[in-house]
């Protein structure tokens, strides 16, 4: 299993921009991070949701309390996050990832080198995205284990799938810094929770594709 490189160098901690999502860098903490399939949101309702969280975070810049800002501004992020996650349940687009032999490359690909560039938490393949608590390890950024993934994953897919010269993951990718571990503990239960949620099973380790099944323990 051959993957990217990941991407060393010095920027380890700060706020930056990649696209259309702001991103916190905290090198050796936790992150709970979303990719999604290309095609899976339209363009046009991705505008219009970025467009109300744009409008809703405008309106809260006049908040004089510091605390109460910093806590309705993550209320309007994770509004925003719950908009697309209920899209996507709803298996709109292409979903690939309900192949089992790519959902399968998906699940190898984030154990594969868990232990060395990053500590692997709970991680769920759904059939147009997936959802990962992972810990950068040393150097590696967050950036470049989720360039790896997509990488190696999306080519791999598509040779399976007979695609060729096509897209297979968006662009972007959402990530969030977990604060703390009750907070761990509340995003570990969203993951395994999100095939029950989306009616795909009944229980947390009916999913063959999500770190709650016995096969990946």
């Amino acid at each position: 299993m051959e993957f990217l490189e990941s991407e060393p160098g010095p920027r380890l901690a700060g706020r930056y921009d990649r696209g259309y999502l702001p991103h916190l860098r905290a090198q050796g903490r936790r992150y709970f991070v979303t990719f999604r399939l290309a095609g899976s949101l339209p363009q046009s309702l991705l505008r219009q949701y970025q467009r109300e969280r744009e409008a809703c975070l405008a309106d809260l810049r006049s908040t004089p309390d510091p605390a109460a800002l910093r806590t309705e501004r993550q209320q309007a992020l994770e509004l925003y996050s719950a908009k697309i996650e209920a899209y996507l349940d709803a298996g709109r687009g292409e979903c690939w990832l309900r192949d089992p032999r790519v959902a399968d490359q998906v699940a190898e690909a984030f154990r594969f080198f868990h232990g060395q560039r990053y500590d692997l938490g709970p991680w769920v393949v759904m059939p147009n995205h997936v959802h990962v608590l992972v810990r950068p390890l040393g150097a590696h950024l967050l950036d470049g284990i989720v360039r790896s993934w997509k990488g190696f994953t999306a080519r791999a897919a598509n040779q399976l799938l007979g695609r060729t010269g096509e897209a297979f993951w968006a662009r972007e990718f959402y990530d969030h810094l977990v604060r703390d571990d009750a907070e761990r503990a509340r995003l570990g239960d969203y993951i395994h929770d999100n095939p029950v949620k989306a009616g795909l099973c009944a229980r947390w380790e009916d999913w063959p594709w999500s770190s709650a099944h016995p096969r990946w323990r």
